[in-house]
């Protein structure tokens, strides 16, 4: 009875102001009275407006969802343990723990008549051309022994590995169909932080499954790709994304594909808002490479870059803000060729500006090599058009730049400010050893932190990847490197085996 009462009394007091409301009308001049009609006129068209904007997004979303279902595909994969444990070479196999082999083996030790221990994947995918390829993470189809696509209308097909890039998570797919809808490209360079974008895959298993959101941020690099060794350059959205999304297309309202769902950023492993996509403009090259190639060639400029900062521009005196500083160039490579130096900022790419160091290493990854890219290059104020033409990125030619694993110690070129930090004044050229682990041929060496390495094999040094490169040659010629090592006022020769 209280509770009806209580109604009631609600809806007695919204006539009470209802009636009164009618009262005060009534009371009011006529003119008042006419604009609080025309008012609500105004509301009402406001309304309507507001309803049929609202009724074209939704048309906007259902549209997109329809055009693009035939080009989203289901992935599972299954991955056979116990054989890849018997396809390991003797030698390893021998260095299994005790009963390990027989595990999996003889089926979890159940006995040899049960089934085989499999490991089973799911993803999604997006259809890229009208005779079968498909692209997709890596990480959904790495390691996979049986991969296995599911088209929209639920027609299911054995899928070949084409190629796999696991510095950028991509992959390549081929079924045994023609006639498929691919997806068009869209320009991921031109999407802006705010466009509106839908996720599309199978999340958990559920196919088809549709999600809004916008776009959250560009240009978003986390370290997750490749143990924190690959290329990066993430589109960030809040649609959201959730394990089986990984492969799956991320669209802008023309149901262009702009994007392939990778991760996630989350405590819980389910959606929090922040997912990330590979973006269609670093994806495309690796598509392209893989399909003509079957792996992805790469060009290589041969250059240490960093970002230019507001410390980076104090600390080497440089006359603009922007851009990817060059730290060092390797000799005989192609930035080296193009006669780039130490100290340069490249400023554009090809036309495009270059606003961090990494995205200049994208693009120029991005290029097949034997192209040639045009720069516009800043040195001492002075800008100049600069043409190099790349060369192959091979495993060779990248270790030339990993000087910090090859000496064990960490080492800079000299600046005013690193030579300030270690008590020097009259340094001009060479590098600082910023620190040494205990293992490795500096320590063995007797390198210390707050040397100066000045020259190497009787050649003054003034990079990382020129020091490195002159290791790499002693060693193929199986002889020791002298080193010419200032240490405070003392210069002193130091052998390195």
């Amino acid at each position: 009875m209280q509770k009806q009462w209580k109604r009631i009394s609600i809806v007695l007091a919204t006539a009470w102001v209802a009636t009164l409301l009618v009262g005060v009308m009534m009371s009011l001049p006529h003119g008042a009275n006419n604009d609080a009609f025309a008012d609500q006129q105004i509301r009402g068209r406001a309304a309507t407006q507001n309803l049929n904007t609202a009724q074209d997004i939704s048309t906007a979303f259902r549209t997109v969802a329809e055009v693009m279902r035939p080009s989203v595909v289901s992935i599972s994969t299954k991955t056979d343990v116990a054989a890849r444990v018997q396809r390991l070479p003797p030698s390893l196999r021998r260095q299994l723990p005790p009963g390990f082999e027989e595990y999996f083996r003889d089926g979890n030790g159940r006995g040899r008549q049960n089934a085989q221990p499999q490991q089973q994947g799911q993803g999604s995918g997006v259809i890229v051309r009208q005779d079968g390829y498909i692209l997709t993470n890596n990480h959904v189809v790495e390691g996979a022994d049986i991969v296995t696509v599911e088209l929209s209308n639920g027609a299911k097909i054995d899928a070949d590995v084409v190629g796999t890039d696991p510095e950028t998570d991509l992959a390549v797919l081929k079924i045994d169909r023609d006639g498929l809808q691919a997806v068009p490209f869209g320009d991921s360079d031109a999407i802006q932080v705010g466009d509106w974008v839908l996720a599309i895959g199978s999340p958990f298993g559920l196919d088809q499954t549709v999600t809004a959101g916008i776009i959250s941020g560009k240009n978003r690099v986390q370290g997750i790709v490749d143990g924190g060794h690959g290329f990066e350059d993430f589109l960030q959205t809040d649609a959201a994304i959730n394990p089986g999304n990984s492969g799956g297309p991320l669209v802008n309202l023309r149901g262009e594909l702009i994007g392939i769902n990778t991760a996630i950023l989350s405590r819980s492993g389910a959606s929090a808002g922040i997912g990330f996509a590979i973006p269609v403009g670093l994806a495309r090259p690796v598509l392209t490479s893989i399909i003509e190639n079957g792996e992805v060639r790469r060009g290589f400029l041969g250059a240490q870059v960093a970002d230019v900062t507001p410390e980076v521009v104090e600390e080497f005196g440089l006359k603009v803000s922007r851009g990817a500083l060059i730290r060092g160039v390797l000799e005989g490579q192609p930035a080296a060729n193009a006669k780039l130096q130490p100290g340069d900022v490249i400023l554009e790419t090809d036309g495009r500006p270059v606003t961090t160091s990494s995205r200049l290493v994208n693009y120029i990854a991005s290029r097949p090599p034997g192209e040639s890219v045009q720069m516009k290059v800043n040195r001492n104020g002075q800008t100049m058009d600069v043409t190099v033409n790349l060369q192959e990125r091979t495993d060779q030619a990248m270790a030339m730049f990993g000087a910090g694993t090859a000496w064990g110690a960490e080492l800079e070129p000299v600046t005013p400010r690193s030579a300030e930090r270690y008590g020097y004044t009259d340094l001009e050229q060479g590098l600082i050893v910023t620190s040494v682990s205990d293992e490795g041929i500096a320590a063995d060496a007797g390198i210390q932190v707050g040397d100066v390495i000045e020259a190497a094999a009787n050649r003054p040094v003034n990079s990382v990847a020129q020091l490195t490169q002159l290791l790499a040659e002693a060693q193929r010629q199986q002889v020791p490197l002298q080193v010419v090592v200032r240490r405070g006022n003392t210069r002193m020769l130091l052998v390195i085996r």
